[in-house]
């Protein structure tokens, strides 16, 4: 019999109310009496300080095109550090080394590793305060604006923006001014307890490089955003003007402050509006929490909108931008939904209560549990160096290799059932659990 919280919230498909974190409460109190993790049936933690462990992944990593990431992330890293100019030399030497141990040591990599992404962005959004003005393009000044009158034929940041109110202040204020920054770790503390293993880090990455690209466009097209328009006119932009927190202003003013003006004046990309990264944000978010939570997507769809609003109503970006971050958004999970992120399982409520994830954007009609060994013993010695690709995963059709002869025919004996049973979306790949990064 369904418990009254389990009747209340079904079509929303959040986990049952109380009924779930008292799940929680169980499957903690019972491994705990046992002496194992929650999750100790489907992956282990990486608990190893010896360094060699990791050149050993790195000796029978099979290497691939998607290992190309790090090339590019040094590379990035290595512009970035030379460009800031705080802190000096021997702090940013330690810096970087502290990096690298935090990479060398297993413990410490699983975590570090899928964060890269994400730090080379905060980085590369930090030293751009730093780069020459004669290294940078030109100022867009009247493109955005141009654009905005071609397509809807109005300013529709004035036209949101010419009623002020400090209700809609502060409206405009909870999602622009905080849920985008507090966002990101409520959806990972989701992640982790609801989707199944693997998820958070597809995300992790998903959110880095979405971000990452958003910067870099930002750098090489730079444009200027509406509070510019309301306060120099069309007058060419120069670097050395500073930045405008524009309506977050009146929040300053409202609660007697100065974080947002003085943020926002000192912002290292003061004409960084096409794309909108608040946009980008909100989008990107919702799409992995709607894939967690597929009936609930209108509410996180609904907070887009609300986001697009407030960007709008505080002069940030124009209408343009904001589809330009969403846009970008929804590239990169499209790309990680199709190629890295694993499928729904309905029937599965926590994390933990997966036995075997499949990769890819199949139908979902199949059900394939043909002679799939136990995983609750599997632990492989093998440590993922990208999202797809892995010396415990073929570069070519992300199907499980086993460094052992035994697994090895095992999953032999699988594919022969397989193949004889059904016809395989070629999109579809079993993999074993491993969420140990």
């Amino acid at each position: 019999m369904k418990s009254p919280s389990a009747k209340l919230f079904p079509t929303l498909g959040w986990p049952a109310g109380m009924h779930g974190f008292s799940r929680i409460q169980r499957k903690f109190g019972s491994r705990l009496r046992s002496g194992q993790s929650p999750s100790s049936n489907l992956a282990k933690l990486q608990t190893s300080w010896d360094p060699r462990d990791t050149i050993r992944s790195l000796r029978t990593h099979s290497w691939s095109i998607y290992d190309g990431q790090y090339l590019i992330l040094m590379i990035l890293g290595i512009f970035c550090l030379s460009v800031i100019e705080y802190p000096g030399a021997l702090l940013k030497t330690l810096i970087a080394t502290l990096l690298m141990v935090s990479l060398l040591l297993p413990i410490t990599r699983q975590f570090f590793l899928p964060f890269l992404p994400i730090a080379s962005y905060l980085v590369l959004f930090y030293s751009c305060r730093f780069i020459p003005a004669e290294w940078r393009p030109h100022i867009w000044v009247r493109v955005l604006p141009a654009l905005e009158n071609i397509i809807y034929g109005a300013n529709l940041s004035n036209m949101l923006s010419a009623h002020k109110h400090a209700v809609l202040d502060v409206l405009a204020w909870i999602p622009y001014g905080i849920l985008h920054f507090v966002g990101p770790f409520i959806c990972a503390a989701v992640m982790f307890l609801f989707a199944a293993p693997g998820t958070l880090r597809v995300y992790s990455r998903s959110f880095g490089y979405m971000n990452l690209a958003g910067v870099l466009i930002q750098l090489c097209f730079p444009c200027a955003p509406p509070w510019y328009q309301n306060m120099y006119g069309l007058a060419p932009a120069n670097y050395s003007m500073a930045g405008s927190p524009a309506g977050l202003a009146r929040i300053d003013e409202l609660f007697g402050l100065q974080m947002y003006t003085s943020t926002f004046t000192a912002s290292p990309m003061v004409f960084g509006a096409m794309p909108s990264l608040h946009a980008g944000c909100a989008t990107i978010n919702a799409l992995f929490l709607g894939h967690i939570f597929p009936r609930a997507r209108w509410a996180f769809y609904t907070y887009v909108m609300w986001i697009w609003w407030a960007t709008l109503y505080l002069q940030h970006h124009y209408a343009v931008d904001l589809i330009a971050g969403s846009l970008l958004a929804g590239s990169v999970f499209y790309i990680a939904k199709t190629k890295f992120l694993a499928r729904l399982q309905p029937d599965k409520e926590f994390r933990w209560d997966y036995d075997y994830i499949e990769i890819g954007s199949g139908s979902g009609q199949e059900r394939f549990d043909y002679g799939l060994y136990d995983l609750d013993n599997y632990h492989s010695e093998d440590d993922e160096w990208t999202i797809g690709s892995s010396s415990g995963i073929s570069s070519g059709c992300r199907s499980p290799v086993s460094p052992t002869d035994d697994i090895q025919s095992v999953w032999s004996s699988a594919s022969e059932t397989l193949a004889a049973t059904s016809e395989v979306d070629s999109s579809e790949v079993f993999i074993p659990v491993d969420d140990r990064r």
